[in-house]
């Protein structure tokens, strides 16, 4: 789904009118997913239809609303776009605990199914409410197509990308491995599920405050925010988390901190429009593959870095949990954000 962002958004530039029914397709390509992985009798099957059908079908689905964004909103994008980014932490509250429920009640095939469904409900009624702006009526010359590429020649996009890249080789891991690590420490399984939730609320909180500070300051200003109180929350609150509230006000901080960086993207245009014109979509769906290319590299990363760990029952706090080398990854991680600011020291961001 990260990946395919920049071939969809450029489709779109060159075929705007067909942003709507690419849009239905795409639905209609996820649900298919859905019902499809509810059938699935292995692995090859459910990666097929959960992981490919499914991320191919959200993709055409969701990077429509990029443009419609540009379209709708100019002066206050980066509060528009922040909001955006929340709705992410809103589903990533509501959909875990209502997955698990659904999974203990009814089982994965029937869960998936009764999924399906709620997902046709919600999503067709929003559909029915995404539309481009109107044109003005005086409006005349004919549609423009294309974007122009000349941006790539930019040394603040390629500045920006590389933190941005390197911001999320680390992001998903304290995320993936929350429920693993309480369960390491001994406590109850709930406490993973708690910290979860609790790290998705606080994303609503940090994406909304991070757009509304990308509108008023610089955008390396936002970054630097998110940057230093992620670091914060990995070397401080998860370093030290050998009690449950303790994770849980890690928790809290990285959804804020670390959460929020994303919406940092819809900034990010600005920096690089100085030398060359570019599409603020195009900069957000470049900084998604981004984020999707740290995700496939983090994957095997992370699992290295578990087994790898020879610090376990050797050092103490978070640190000899058996995730010890991962918190000291994620907060190196995190910091190369910081690259952004360094280029804007020098003038090229």
């Amino acid at each position: 789904m990260y990946l395919t962002s920049p071939i969809v958004y450029g489709f779109f530039q060159w075929y705007p009118e067909w942003r709507t029914t690419v849009s239905l397709i795409g639905f209609a390509i996820m649900l298919l997913g859905m019902v499809g992985a509810s059938f699935a009798n292995s692995v090859a099957e459910l990666l097929a239809t959960q992981g490919i059908l499914y991320g191919l079908g959200g993709s055409l689905l969701f990077f429509p609303v990029y443009s419609y964004l540009d379209d709708w909103f100019i002066k206050r994008r980066g509060l528009a776009f922040g909001v955006l980014i929340a709705g992410d932490g809103t589903g990533g509250v509501v959909i875990p605990l209502l997955s698990q429920w659904m999974l203990d009640k009814w089982g994965f095939r029937t869960a998936m199914r009764a999924w399906a469904i709620i997902s046709f409900l919600f999503l067709s009624a929003s559909l029915v409410c995404l539309k481009p702006r109107p044109k003005a009526r005086n409006a005349v010359g004919p549609v423009s197509r294309g974007f122009d590429m000349r941006f790539l020649k930019s040394p603040a996009f390629w500045i920006l990308q590389t933190g941005n890249i390197c911001q999320g080789l680390g992001y998903f891991m304290p995320i993936l491995y929350m429920p693993s690590f309480a369960a390491e420490r001994g406590w109850p399984n709930i406490t993973g599920t708690i910290a979860v939730s609790l790290c998705n609320v606080s994303l609503v909180v940090g994406a909304t405050a991070t757009g509304w500070i990308v509108d008023r300051y610089h955008v390396t200003t936002a970054i630097m925010i998110s940057c230093i109180g992620t670091m914060v929350a990995v070397f401080i609150f998860w370093s030290f988390s050998v009690y449950q509230p303790m994770l849980f006000i890690f928790a809290i901080t990285y959804g804020v901190f670390a959460g929020g960086f994303p919406a940092t993207w819809s900034g990010c245009a600005n920096p690089v429009r100085r030398s060359y014109p570019v599409e603020n979509g195009m900069i957000v769906a470049l900084f998604t593959a981004g984020k999707g290319i740290a995700s496939v590299i983090s994957g095997p990363v992370s699992g290295a870095l578990v087994e790898a760990d020879t610090w376990k029952g050797q050092l103490g706090f978070a640190y000899g949990s058996g995730y010890g080398k991962m918190i000291i990854f994620s907060g190196i991680t995190a910091s190369f954000a910081s690259i952004s600011w360094v280029g804007k020291r020098l003038g090229v961001v």
